[in-house]
């Protein structure tokens, strides 16, 4: 039997009961529809990490303090007051690899600007900050050398800040911001670069010289430091260049063979990869229940083509009476299995793509439909409908023509 004259035949079967179709298919499109979301989802949320650990900045490596103990009370990794700004200049010194580096006091406080006031994010930094992160000004200019070595009460704001304090696009440069009630210059406003890798606004911040923060946000004329961010040469000199950064770190806080190290270091794409495999494993999870879906569909599938079999059945034994073979009545109900999830598919796909769109207008969160998604969910589909659909087609091919003229 020509293949578009059971194709044909199959149409007109699955038409004849349109809503019984109807119902059979929207299993599978279900099911369909809620894999490519979730996939949806889940490679959104990896994009906009990747998107985010480049806006970050480039080849990034950070240096924090290691763990403390106090009186046998571990204070945890961050608490070792070991960094020093020493460090910084050893680095820059002895690894030719590290380009820029920027020394880094983070603290909290409240802003105050005439009559409005706004809680932010304080970091202090040094000069190379905008080179790591590649983050141009929008006004005025960065700190300079001179400002970090004389503790100048000067401010560079995020636009966050700027558009609370000032009105938004406003240029405040020239005036002035009190914290702790001293004041402080602004001489420039940086701009606006959105979420950071972790989801933190990073243009809710003030830049102030770290030397300035120790000294006069702190309430103490301190040397140490919160973290270290250097900017590598290369990617491919990261593992590199972060060995020759832990050795002369290790020889700066004098330690011997055998002593762990009293600060952690870590990359960006180290922080990024862990983020993104626990999103790939999440995504994996959730597409496997949405999964199981298809395969309620699959069984639904099964279900009516049984039904349809014994409908039919002295249509088939008429078929087979006038010269039709068992592989012609088995190929016709695979087709009409094919095609309910074929089709199912297809108006899934659509619905996943609806669906996606929907979470990302609405509840703001990112979206991307990967190809190999679609073409997944389709061929899936397909195989399915082939899976599901072959017990009743050779149920209906193996029978007897004079039993089934006879079938009431």
């Amino acid at each position: 039997m020509h293949v578009l004259i059971i194709l044909r035949v199959a149409l007109k079967a699955l038409v004849r009961n349109k809503m019984r179709t109807a119902l059979t298919m929207l299993g599978m499109v279900i099911g369909v529809a809620a894999v490519i979301t979730m996939v949806a989802l889940g490679t959104g949320a990896q994009q906009q990490i990747e998107e985010q650990v480049q806006s970050a900045g480039t080849n990034l490596i950070m240096v924090r303090p290691g763990n403390f103990q106090r009186g046998g009370i571990s204070q945890g990794m961050g608490g070792a007051p070991t960094l020093k700004a020493a460090d910084v200049e050893a680095i820059r010194a002895q690894v030719p690899g590290a380009i820029y580096l920027a020394a880094s006091v983070n603290t909290r406080d409240q802003i105050v600007a005439g009559g409005q006031n706004w809680s932010a994010r304080i970091e202090g930094t040094d000069v190379e900050f905008p080179m790591i992160r590649f983050w141009a000004l929008e006004y005025g200019a960065f700190l300079t050398q001179t400002h970090v070595q004389g503790a100048a009460k000067v401010a560079v704001l995020g636009s966050v800040v700027r558009d609370n304090l000032f009105g938004e696009g406003a240029d405040p440069v020239g005036q002035r911001v009190r914290i702790r009630n001293q004041s402080f210059e602004i001489i420039g406003v940086m701009e606006s670069k959105g979420s950071g890798q972790f989801g933190q606004d990073q243009d809710d911040i003030v830049l102030l010289p770290y030397t300035t923060v120790q000294k006069k946000l702190r309430g103490r004329n301190g040397t140490n430091i919160s973290e270290i961010t250097i900017s590598a040469a290369s990617p491919d000199e990261m593992e590199e260049i972060s060995a020759q950064i832990t050795a002369v770190l290790r020889e700066q806080h004098r330690l011997i063979p055998g002593d762990d190290d009293d600060f952690m270091l870590r990359t960006l794409e180290d922080m990024a990869s862990m983020m993104t495999g626990i999103i790939e494993t999440m995504t994996g999870l959730l597409a496997g229940i949405a999964g199981v879906s298809l395969l309620v569909g699959g069984i639904g599938i099964m279900n009516i083509m049984l039904v349809s079999v014994t409908e039919r059945t002295r249509e088939i034994g008429l078929r087979m009476a006038v010269g039709a073979k068992g592989r012609d009545v088995l190929f016709q109900f695979l087709v009409e299995a094919m095609v309910l999830s074929f089709v199912g598919g297809v108006f899934g796909v659509a619905l996943g793509f609806g669906l996606s769109e929907a979470v990302t207008r609405f509840l703001h969160w990112p979206t991307a439909v990967p190809a190999y998604a679609v073409a997944l969910s389709v061929g899936f589909a397909a195989i399915t409908g082939i899976f599901f659909g072959f017990y009743p087609a050779r149920k209906a091919a193996r029978l007897d023509p004079i039993e089934s003229l006879r079938f009431e």
